[in-house]
């Protein structure tokens, strides 16, 4: 066929390929041959990782093109994007749960790498790069919550600003230049729009393209097989002959499982954004409006966890060293123990370390969901004492209920299910504690519980110890003092006034 009956396109095509030469490096990488074992479900992660990678750039630079990174229309844009742009709420949805979904994947790659031993000789580097591809990806999710500076955003960042600012010697210029500035600003906003639309993608993407090219030219992991040791003098050539004499091209031979997987993963986030929406944003930040309670989004919850239990005088040591030390664990990691078996069924301590982080990742993330250290600030008010627990009641009783309910006492303990978390529940009080033992947590305190002797009058102490005596199953007795039954007394008799704790309580 001649240069003239030659198709137009192919004509282009052999001008470009000219000119850039990439049939050669394509070609390449699409045929390289993987060890057959390796065509698992198991290998998928990774490029459903780059697929949400992928998305959340599209997605980012559309949403960039209405979104104003200015202090005093950062809110706004985000409502005229939620409520007046036709499918702008979807866009922000797609955004947002595709974060989530991408720090998922990231972890759950590098556990899988972890696991089957792909961090080890010559991998060493690629895993690396991927720890610090996840150290990114977490930057990019933590900036993207600070650009919808809402009332979370902005007491987030100045938790953030508070904890930078314990960095011995360096504290108060790294805050200056985080807020840039002495304080939380227009300015603050500008340099995380800056970080989180272009310095952190763009050494995202680098990476990103590292890691990919040295999956090509080391090849892709084999399978596990206990017994089979990582020698530093024959891996190479292992690893070339299994992948030549029981290998297949990855196109098509292994590519169709990552492309189903992604498809499933863009499907879910597609899902979640139709069913669930966008993140916020909340109340407009306002600086003036200290009664509130800054949660950062889910895969950080646990770090809010450890925080609030931590004692005042660990959090500085734990916020400074603990990073430091996770990150050289993990960077070390392939120097340490970058030979040897790759199994994980012949590595029991990887095993137990990934169910170890996992199960306390996942009850930290638990508690950080529903604060059991906080009061419910809500709870007195929006949840009245159920209606059975006042039928049959004395005046006094009921007196002791609506003392209960105006207290406030259900911020901090629940009843019927319902009320705050920090204390414990109260529906079977009566059959832990005695009557004084109720008067004496009631007016001296104990515990988390602060002493409420000076907030009830007498006669409020006296008919709220009543209430919670009632406070039993049926078919079980409240709880009473043996030495008075041996005594033969049962109590202070009626219209009897006793000293206790320095109150005088009982009825007037």
């Amino acid at each position: 066929m001649s240069e003239y009956q030659r198709p137009w396109y192919k004509s282009v095509y052999d001008w470009l390929e000219r000119r850039i030469q990439i049939e050669g490096p394509v070609k390449d990488a699409v045929l390289h041959p993987v060890p057959r074992n390796t065509a698992s479900w198991w290998y998928v992660f990774g490029s459903a990782s780059l697929t949400l990678l992928i998305l959340q750039v599209v997605t980012g630079i559309l949403l960039a093109l209405v979104y104003t990174p200015s202090a005093a229309h950062a809110w706004d844009s985000l409502q005229l994007l939620n409520h007046q742009l036709p499918l702008g709420w979807f866009l922000r949805a797609m955004h947002g749960w595709g974060s989530n979904f991408m720090v998922a994947v990231v972890l759950i790659h590098m556990t899988q790498v972890f696991l089957f031993g792909a961090y080890k000789f010559p991998r060493e580097l690629t895993w690396i790069v991927g720890v610090f591809m996840l150290l990114m990806t977490l930057g990019m999710a933590f900036t993207g919550q600070v650009l919808r500076f809402d009332q979370d955003a902005y007491w987030g960042l100045g938790i953030g600003a508070s904890i930078m600012g314990r960095v011995p010697f360096v504290g108060g210029q790294l805050v200056h230049f985080m807020l840039g500035g002495p304080i939380i600003s227009g300015a603050t906003l500008t340099r995380f729009f800056a970080l989180h639309v272009f310095v952190i993608p763009g050494i995202l993407l680098a990476l990103t393209g590292l890691h990919v090219w040295m999956v090509l030219k080391l090849g892709i992991n084999e399978w596990p097989m206990p017994g089979r040791l990582v020698h530093r003098s024959t891996y190479i050539q292992e690893y070339n002959h299994l992948a030549h004499t029981d290998g297949i091209p990855f196109v098509p031979g292994a590519v169709w499982k990552d492309l189903v997987f992604s498809a499933a993963i863009i499907f879910a986030v597609v899902f979640c954004a139709a069913v669930f929406g966008p993140y916020g944003p909340k109340g407009i930040p306002d600086p003036t409006i200290i009664n509130t309670v800054p949660k950062p989004d889910f895969f950080f919850l646990w770090i809010y966890s450890v925080l609030s239990f931590l004692p005042a005088g660990m959090e500085t040591p734990f916020i400074l060293i603990a990073p430091v030390v996770a990150i050289v664990i993990l960077v070390g990691l392939p120097f340490v123990a970058g030979v040897g078996e790759k199994s994980w069924r012949r590595r029991p301590v990887a095993v137990f370390t990934v169910m170890f982080l996992a199960i306390c990742w996942g009850e930290l993330t638990h508690l950080g969901t529903y604060t059991p250290w906080s009061p419910q600030m809500t709870a007195w008010s929006g949840a009245v004492i159920p209606v059975d627990l006042l039928k049959n009641r004395t005046p006094l009783e009921r007196r002791g209920a609506l003392v209960f309910q105006n207290k406030q006492c259900r911020n901090c303990h629940s009843l019927g299910g319902l009320g705050g978390l920090r204390g414990p529940a109260l529906d079977d009080i009566a059959t832990r504690l005695t009557e004084d033992q109720l008067y004496r947590q009631v007016l001296l305190g104990g515990g988390n519980m602060p002493a409420y002797g000076s907030a009830l009058s007498p006669a409020e102490a006296t008919a709220l110890v009543q209430f919670l005596e009632t406070l039993h199953p049926t078919n079980e007795p409240a709880a009473s003092d043996a030495s008075r039954a041996v005594a033969g007394q049962g109590g202070p008799p009626p219209n009897t006034t006793v000293q206790r704790g320095g109150t005088q309580v009982g009825p007037h």
